[in-house]
């Protein structure tokens, strides 16, 4: 069984990983993460013994600041990222505006935005703490990635709606057709 520590292990052994988390740091950005599929498809790549890198299409760079919520301090964030690394298709966003646009209560920090993502294998973030070692963040635990569940998070299972949102975006995703020992709840 893979533990925490083993994720934060794996992640510590990938140079490109790390080569983008100290990247991201260096934007010093309230409390920070990197989510979803930068964590859990590498976790599902090491679990189903893949070792070329499955492509991401983005890495998810959150943070919290509710004093500067204009969109455009985003763009700028990321405009910086890729002057570091222009290879990188970064996604830069401030989680203290994001309800707005799920048409959600204001969420209360970073870790509280990623415990409502659709999915608990995806409800995960990653980053470099002062003294530059991985700190992971998985608020409904580390068991449905590690044992290749898919299946929504009590917020999406909370809502009809969000529930529709849940099942189109599996489907869409097609995750079982890359990693073929997936159990996905529709």
């Amino acid at each position: 069984m893979i533990i925490k520590e083993k994720i934060i292990e794996i992640i510590e052994a990938d140079e490109w990983m790390m080569g983008i988390l100290h990247t991201a740091k260096r934007l010093n950005l309230p409390d920070w993460w990197i989510a979803a599929g930068f964590v859990r498809s590498k976790v599902w790549d090491a679990l189903h013994g893949i070792t070329e890198r499955t492509s991401i299409p983005d890495i998810d760079v959150i943070y919290f600041d509710n004093k500067k919520l204009d969109k455009s301090q985003e763009k700028k964030y990321e405009s910086l990222l890729f002057s570091f690394m222009p290879e990188v298709p970064w996604s830069v966003k401030n989680e203290a505006r994001m309800h707005q646009r799920n048409g959600l209560p204001p969420y209360q920090s970073s870790v509280d935005a990623i415990s409502k993502f659709p999915e608990t294998a995806t409800a995960v973030g990653v980053k470099v703490d002062e003294r530059g070692k991985v700190v992971l963040a998985a608020p409904h635990g580390i068991e449905d990635l590690v044992q290749l569940k898919v299946r929504p998070t009590p917020f999406f299972i909370e809502s009809d709606e969000r529930m529709e949102i849940y099942q189109a975006r599996v489907q869409q995703k097609n995750w079982k057709e890359t990693w073929g020992n997936l159990s996905i709840k529709l």
